[in-house]
This record gives structure tokens, C-alpha cells and sequence, in this order.
């Protein structure tokens, strides 16, 4: 059978602020700039949820979309939408809330409830211009 992948689009919105705990102010302003603004700083985020697998000879799916949808809003979309990253969000509140490190995070909470497919990528949109893709470690 053919190894297929399937992706779904899903958004949010997030506020965080970039800011290092092990490194003074000055340091942190000068590496993060305006994200380091103590009041923090949005975005509204696209994330693409990448899984492979072979089409079910019955249905002809590798997943049922609806499945990787609510899969994906429980687990990633209700705990992150609207809220402060760098403290709301139990699974980002102990390192710096960047887009690498966001996608990283995401991928670990996904990882191990997929079953029947195999995540294969995350790609993550912080801005138009900003993106970043993690395919596992």
C-alpha cells in the first residue's frame, strides 16, 4: 500500500513574551528586541499537523480528519488559544515560549495519542514570514 499524508490547518491565538530566566534584562533585550516587552506580545498562530500512513482498503482514509481535528483542539488548541504562554500553558511554562520551542512542545503532546498513523510533521506559522517545521528527534 501507498504510504499517504494527510494534513490539517487548524489556529489560534497566543500572547508570550521571549524572555530567558537565566539571563539578565539587558541580555534578554538584546536578543529578543520587542518580544522581550515585560507585558508580553500576540500572535495568531496556524499549525499544520502532518500524519503518514497507509489508506484503509474499507474507507480509503489513512485517518478520519474529524478524529485528527478534535485530537488536535483538545490537546493543543483549547489549552493554548487565548491565553499568556509563558504561564498558562503547563507544557511551555518552563522555557522560553519561541516558535521552535512552541512546536517542540506540541509535537511531545501528540506524539503518543495518534494511533494507526504516525505524526510526520508540525509546521507552525507565527507570522506570515515566521514559520517553522519540526519532524520529530
Amino acid at each position: 500500500m501507498p504510504l499517504v499524508y494527510v494534513t490539517r490547518r487548524m489556529h489560534f491565538s497566543a500572547g508570550h513574551r521571549l524572555h530567558a530566566e537565566s539571563l539578565d534584562e539587558e541580555t534578554n533585550r538584546g536578543i529578543y528586541g520587542a518580544c522581550n516587552n515585560p507585558l508580553g506580545h500576540g500572535h495568531n498562530y496556524d499549525l499544520e499537523v502532518t500524519v503518514a500512513g497507509e489508506p484503509d482498503p474499507v474507507t480509503g482514509m489513512v485517518m478520519d480528519i474529524k478524529k485528527l481535528k478534535d485530537l488536535i483542539q483538545k490537546e493543543v488548541i483549547d489549552p493554548m488559544d487565548h491565553k499568556f504562554l509563558n504561564v498558562e500553558v503547563p507544557f511551555l511554562t518552563r522555557q522560553v515560549p519561541t516558535a521552535e520551542n512552541i512546536v517542540v512542545a506540541i509535537w511531545r503532546v501528540l506524539q503518543d495519542k495518534l494511533s494507526g498513523v504516525t505524526l510526520y510533521r508540525l509546521k507552525l506559522y507565527e507570522t506570515e514570514r515566521n514559520i517553522v517545521e519540526y519532524y520529530g528527534a
